[in-house]
C-alpha cells in the first residue's frame, strides 16, 4: 500500500492520524481555541495531528442554516492556525474554482462524501498536486472507489486517501459496513474512517440532520481493529451550542480518553491484523 507523508505525519504506517476540528468555521478565536486544545492533546498521545475546519458548509439541511465565513477569511484563519501551531491543515471543497486558492494553504484538500464522483472537481483537486482525501459516498459501495482513484491517478495525482463515513440504510439511517476498510485499502491507498459523520441520522430532524453521538467510541474501534489508517472526527468544546452537526461532534473533553482507548485498538490490529 502507497504511504501517504504530510512532513511530520504519515497514512499508511503504524501510526493513527487525527484529522480533527470543529464542523465549521465559527469564527477566528474559536477555531484558534480549538487548534490549540486539540494539539495538547494529541502532542501528549503522540498522535499525528491534522486540523479540519470548513469555511463553507454547502450541504446544509436547510438554506437558513449557518454555512461559514467564506473562502477568503476562512482561508486566512486557517493560514494562521498553521502558522501559529506548526501543524498541517485540511479544508473541503464544492467547486473546481476553488481547488488552487485552496491548495495555497491547505496540506490536504478534502472532497465531500456527496461530491465524490464530480470528475472536475476531482480533476481541479488532483492537478493541484495536494494530498486528496475523498469521502466515499452514502450511496457507494466500496467497490466503485477505484473508479475515482482512477479519475485522480489519470490526473498525475498519487497522494490519495479515501474515507469510509457509513451508507444510507433506508430513509433516516447510515449503517457502517466495516468490510469496506479492508475492500477499499486492497486499491492501494490508506483508508481513514470519519468517526462523527458515521453516526448521523440524516433527515432525522426537520431543519438539520441528527445523530448517535454516543455510538461514535464504538464504532471508531471496530473501524481501528478493521484496519482503518486514520481517523477523521470533528470536535467542538460547546457541542449542544455547535453551528454545524451539533448531534454528532465529539466533545473536546472527552477526546483524550477516547484517542487512547484508540491506540490500544491500533495495537491490537498491528499485532493481529
Amino acid at each position: 500500500m502507497n504511504k501517504v507523508i504530510l512532513d511530520k505525519v504519515t497514512f499508511g504506517d503504524n501510526s493513527i492520524p487525527l484529522i480533527g476540528g470543529p464542523c465549521v468555521i465559527e469564527s477566528r478565536d474559536h477555531c484558534l481555541g480549538m487548534a490549540e486544545k486539540i494539539t495538547e492533546i494529541t502532542t501528549k498521545l503522540n498522535i499525528p495531528f491534522i486540523f479540519k475546519s470548513s469555511f463553507d458548509k454547502a450541504n446544509r439541511t436547510s438554506i437558513s442554516s449557518f454555512r461559514g465565513n467564506g473562502l477568503d477569511d476562512g482561508l486566512k484563519i486557517l493560514e494562521e492556525i498553521k502558522r501559529t501551531f506548526n501543524i498541517p491543515i485540511t479544508t473541503d471543497i464544492h467547486l473546481p474554482e476553488h481547488a488552487q486558492a485552496v491548495s495555497e494553504v491547505v496540506d490536504i484538500i478534502q472532497i465531500p462524501a456527496f461530491l465524490c464522483r464530480q470528475t472536475d472537481l476531482l480533476i481541479a483537486a488532483a492537478k493541484t498536486g495536494k494530498v486528496v482525501n475523498v469521502k466515499k459516498g452514502q450511496f457507494l459501495s466500496p467497490y466503485k472507489v477505484e473508479n475515482i482513484i482512477n479519475k485522480l491517478e489519470e490526473n498525475g495525482n498519487k497522494n490519495i486517501l479515501i474515507t469510509e463515513r457509513g451508507n444510507t440504510f433506508g430513509f433516516d439511517s447510515l449503517v457502517t459496513d466495516l468490510r469496506s476498510i479492508p475492500i477499499m485499502k486492497k486499491f492501494g491507498y490508506p483508508v481513514v474512517f470519519d468517526a462523527t459523520h458515521s453516526a448521523q441520522i440524516p433527515g432525522n430532524h426537520e431543519n438539520n440532520t441528527g445523530g448517535n453521538r454516543e455510538y461514535i467510541p464504538s464504532q471508531t474501534f471496530a473501524a481501528v481493529s478493521a484496519g482503518a489508517d486514520g481517523i477523521f472526527m470533528e470536535v467542538h468544546d460547546n457541542v449542544d451550542s455547535a453551528l454545524s452537526d451539533a448531534s454528532t461532534q465529539w466533545p473536546i473533553e472527552k477526546l483524550e480518553n477516547t484517542l487512547q482507548s484508540i491506540l490500544a485498538f491500533r495495537k491490537t490490529y498491528l499485532n493481529h491484523g
